[in-house]
């Protein structure tokens, strides 16, 4: 079975494997394919293509093959939680002292991305630890996605660097920063996270969207609420989502829009299917506030000050 066409006006749904922990790999793209997603955002971990566990090639081939049969798009995400440290979450990163195992890591991922036409690899800074002054986590930083970049310019990849609240890049601006001190190479795009936007970014949501139109590489999408880095189901946070998707269709953002619910894996059939039709519904040219699809009367749609009725 092939993934269903795409969403009005050429957005592509896609779904995150890190929502389907609980999943085999090859199980979860079946669900997602069968639900109706044009496409998957693949966490490499443990179970899901393991990238430091034996027989890699052959299990690319593999995912390859399973991909192609369903139709489905894909991005290359490295989120994983413990699969460097099995007792430190996302450790080591790239500033760290020894981030040698992060780095190829990324060269791995980035590697995997090619060899499966990946439309992007996306990959973060980390948080900083206590014991790194900003400027050595800064300096360390620049070098390892200097590495990164050299390593995806090598087998024409291109990378989506992702903005996280709390890591050394958290917004917009700091990509931005980042991305002119590398010398604003093409194969450096940005991955957009829509909740991040509303969790720490000053603007609307849509503007975050068009201001970085230009270098948009990959979306993340879910619901949060401002000052709350929590990755809900739609219509549970405070974003106006009709106005989002209008945006990148405004833009002519042609990759995918992933949903991204790392911690709803206990349910990720059901969360998946009601995600895509809430998407579906309010990427509608006609669709109203999205918080009207699950949201008590009176609750305020905050980027622009409507109430639903």
């Amino acid at each position: 079975m092939t993934a269903a066409a795409t969403a009005p006006e050429g957005l592509r749904f896609g779904y995150g494997t890190n929502g389907f922990a609980n999943h085999r790999l090859d199980d979860a793209l079946a669900v997602i394919a069968d639900l109706g997603y044009s496409g998957v955002a693949l966490t490499l971990d443990h179970d899901h293509l393991d990238p430091f566990a034996p027989g890699l090639a052959g299990r690319v081939d593999a995912v390859a093959r399973r991909l192609a049969d369903l139709g489905l798009g894909l991005v290359i995400e490295t989120g994983a939680r413990f699969l460097l440290d099995p007792w430190h979450k996302h450790a080591p990163t790239l500033l760290h002292d020894d981030p040698t195992l992060r780095i190829e890591f990324l060269r791995r991922a980035v590697a995997i991305g090619a060899d499966l036409g990946a439309e992007a690899v996306s990959f973060w800074a980390g948080v900083r630890p206590d014991t790194v002054t900003p400027a050595v986590a800064w300096d360390r930083l620049v070098a390892g996605c200097a590495a990164v970049v050299e390593a995806a310019e090598a087998v024409g990849v291109t990378l989506g660097f992702e903005p996280e609240p709390g890591m050394l890049v958290e917004d917009i601006a700091d990509w931005r920063r980042l991305h002119a001190v590398l010398g604003s190479p093409a194969r450096l795009g940005i991955t957009l996270d829509i909740g991040h936007c509303r969790c720490l970014e000053p603007r609307p949501v849509a503007d975050c969207v068009r201001d970085v139109a230009a270098h948009l590489v990959n979306v993340q999408i879910d619901d949060m609420r401002r000052g709350v880095h929590e990755h809900l189901e739609f219509g549970v946070g405070e974003i106006d989502f009709p106005p989002v998707l209008a945006a990148l269709r405004e833009i002519g953002y042609r990759g995918l829009v992933a949903v991204e619910l790392p911690r709803h894996s206990h349910a990720a059939p059901t969360v998946a299917a009601h995600s895509l039709e809430f998407l579906r519904a309010a990427a509608s040219p006609h669709a109203l506030c999205s918080a009207s699809t699950g949201a008590p009367p009176g609750v305020r749609c905050p980027d622009d000050d409507r109430r639903v009725a």
